[in-house]
């Protein structure tokens, strides 16, 4: 019998037969290729994958190992650079706490991390894409379906280029206090792909009206969002960042650390720290703002129905955003590396 005309049967419970057809390996890829209709825009121009060693720019193509550990168990660690008018923004830094955060999830790397590089700079060429982000990820690789990666024999490195015509944020949100419970300071503080809690956050949200969340720490202290940091700018003029010990360290919140003081040299600003600081402090604040790499600042208004300040977008959380847009757009060699397209 030809296996395309192979199928399984099963009775459901009014009676019915439902039949499950089992297709050719060109029949699947036709079927991947149907799926992958996007219309006349192709969000995810190019993907390499360890695994076939190599770009394809096939969107049917662009598939993981179903035995993956990063797949089945959540062991994996991943990142996000910017592509900023044909510039990789923040590259280097990234790439950086990617590595790190690989270390404490004990994930190993087929390649060295000039390798890495590489890899990812030529991806961003095939791409042709001028403007979106670079997304990377790194498993213990594909092997079996067991708990432990000791039967994953090789690390897998994955890399996709996610095509967005993202624009700088200066419409303010409504946000509101997470009631899920937020991760541990040893899952928090690396970049894993372990996103239940970020996903049950943001949910919340949705369901209240609102943007985005809030977490709040143990101690009462202000952590971060479900993807981004958190900042404020209190009724002193100072901006505070909280501490970055039991929260994601975020590669854009700390460029906005870097640039800030610039604002304080023009009188602008009193000062900027990063702080523990209270849940009271945070909501008495003048201004409060989403920091994150495709935003790069995102202004919030209304927290948990209460207006932030005058509730509205506040003057120096524009300054900031144009400080950290600027940066992106025409910052320095050190911050941006310009892709040599294909």
């Amino acid at each position: 019998m030809d296996k395309t005309d192979m199928t399984t049967t099963s009775e459901g419970g009014n009676g019915s037969d439902f039949c499950v057809p089992v297709y050719s390996s060109s029949e699947v890829l036709e079927k991947l290729r149907g799926n992958c209709n996007y219309g006349n825009k192709q969000p995810y121009p190019a993907m390499y994958s360890s695994i076939i060693g190599g770009i394809t720019l096939d969107p049917a193509l662009m598939v993981i190992p179903i035995d993956d550990h990063m797949v089945h168990r959540g062991h994996g660690v991943f990142d996000t650079a910017m592509l900023v008018d044909g510039y990789l923004y923040e590259l280097d830094t990234h790439l950086d706490r990617f590595l790190r955060s690989a270390s404490k999830a004990k994930i190993g790397s087929p390649f060295p991390r000039s390798t890495l590089r590489t890899i990812l700079v030529q991806l961003a060429a095939a791409s042709q894409c001028k403007k979106g982000s670079l997304r990377y990820w790194l498993s213990a690789g594909p092997g079996d379906f067991l708990l432990s990666p000791a039967g994953c024999p090789t690390p897998a490195f994955y890399a996709v280029v996610i095509d967005d015509d993202f624009s700088q944020c200066k419409e303010g949100v409504k946000v509101v206090t997470s009631t899920i419970p937020m991760k541990s300071p040893q899952f928090a503080t690396m970049k894993n792909v372990n996103y239940l809690p970020n996903v049950l956050s943001i949910m919340e949200a949705e369901e209240k009206g609102a943007s985005a969340s809030i977490w709040i720490d143990d101690q009462g202290y202000i952590a971060e969002g479900p993807n981004v940091n958190v900042a404020f700018i209190s009724q002193e003029k100072e901006l505070l960042l909280p501490l970055f010990d039991k929260i994601l360290s975020g590669c854009t919140a700390k460029r906005l650390l870097a640039l800030a003081p610039k604002l304080v040299e023009q009188g602008i600003l009193k000062s900027v720290k990063t702080c523990d600081i209270t849940l009271e402090e945070a909501k008495n604040s003048a201004e409060m703002m989403y920091v994150g790499s495709g935003l790069p600042i995102l202004p919030i208004i209304t927290w948990d129905e209460q207006p932030v300040g005058d509730g509205k977008v506040g003057e120096l959380t524009l300054a900031l955003s144009n400080l950290l847009w600027e940066d992106m757009v025409a910052g320095p060699e050190t911050q941006r590396l310009r892709v040599a397209y294909m």
